[in-house]
């Protein structure tokens, strides 16, 4: 601290430069106290965030494959697998805020999110499964990889965010990637892939509307913590499907299924729907969303690596052609100018 020859008193900058100010209300009043900034700590909370987003993605990823084997293999159909999934994890979402959140929303949100619910589960993942039912895992894949896209389109639609030019071209290179691979497919009718035109368009249609709902649960998940907005829309959810998939879920033979499709059901329950929403959430409290959503680009490298590996898909030269199309024009729509630095000014003495 110093003092100007004028007699007022000025903090020395560099000395601030390992603390934090957090504001403290005593009596309507705000005063600040000064918190001391540990590199080590925040370095270990940003090397689990990254660590989170990458296990999202790697569950996301083989979800592709092992939901396509549950359904291929007659043990469990789309809109029952659905069913299942959904409940379970309302179940999981419920338990876990009962426990822990205990949060309230107001009336006036829940119509809201019956809304988010149906474009963030119901529609969402009954076209998902369906669509994957149809396709392979790496066109599935690559096609979700449109969802930054969509966004965009929806923010325009919506709430009217400028649109550059170079954002303009992102759209048309990957949804131009997304039909060229619909396209190269027409005719290629497999036991693994048995309307791969229909199911990438379903598939498509599912990136849609999962774009949409995150285009409007934003200003929700910024009012409420995220479990309590997850646990109303899978609850919302759940009445959504029941219709769908009661009657498929009640044909199945459960006491057939074998162990290794047990695991499976309950990877894609346990890892692919409850834990990836909570580690997004973890995530997002210590790196910005832009972050958290840029983890989206590894999922169609990662299910290539897991449906080639374990024999259920195969590249092509349509499909590294579509890829490449799809990556660039998701780059373009999602590049942002660097701002220009501001100069130091010079530090107290």
């Amino acid at each position: 601290m110093v003092t100007s020859p004028s007699g007022s008193v000025k903090l020395n900058t560099h000395r601030l430069q390992t603390f934090i100010l957090k504001p403290v209300i005593v009596e309507q009043k705000t005063e600040y106290t000064i918190t001391e900034y540990n590199p080590r700590s925040t370095m270990k909370k940003l090397i689990l965030a990254h660590i989170a987003m990458f296990l999202v993605a790697l569950f996301y990823a083989a979800t592709f494959t092992f939901a396509k084997d549950v359904m291929n293999e007659g043990y469990l159909q789309p809109f029952g697998f659905i069913l299942l999934r959904v409940s379970c994890a309302a179940v999981l979402f419920w338990v876990f805020h009962t426990l822990f959140i205990r949060e309230k929303v107001k009336k006036e949100d829940l119509k809201m999110l019956a809304i988010c619910a149906l474009f963030g589960v119901a529609t969402n993942m009954l076209l998902f499964f369906k669509g994957l039912n149809m396709t392979t895992p790496i066109n599935g894949s690559l096609i979700m990889l449109t969802t930054p896209i969509l966004v965009l389109i929806f923010g325009f639609l919506f709430y009217g965010e400028s649109i550059t030019l170079l954002k303009i071209a992102g759209v048309a290179l990957g949804l131009g990637g997304a039909f060229y691979l619909t396209l190269s497919n027409s005719g290629e009718v497999t036991k693994a892939a048995s309307n791969p035109v229909l199911g990438n368009i379903l598939v498509g249609l599912n990136a849609a509307s999962y774009a949409i709902y995150l285009t409007i649960v934003s200003p929700l998940m910024s009012k409420y913590n995220p479990i309590t907005i997850l646990k109303w829309i899978f609850t919302f959810g759940f009445i959504y499907v029941l219709p769908f998939g009661v009657g498929q879920l009640s044909q199945s033979d459960f006491a057939s299924f074998p162990t290794y499709i047990w695991y499976l059901i309950i990877f894609v329950i346990i890892c692919a729907t409850f834990l990836t929403y909570l580690l997004n959430g973890s995530a997002m409290r210590v790196v910005k969303p832009s972050v958290v959503s840029s983890y989206v680009y590894l999922q169609p490298l990662l299910a290539a690596i897991i449906a080639i590996s374990l024999g259920k898909d195969q590249l092509s030269p349509e499909l590294i052609i579509a890829g490449c199309l799809i990556f660039v024009g998701v780059y373009l729509v999602s590049y942002r100018k660097k701002e220009k630095e501001i100069p130091k000014t010079a530090e107290a003495a």
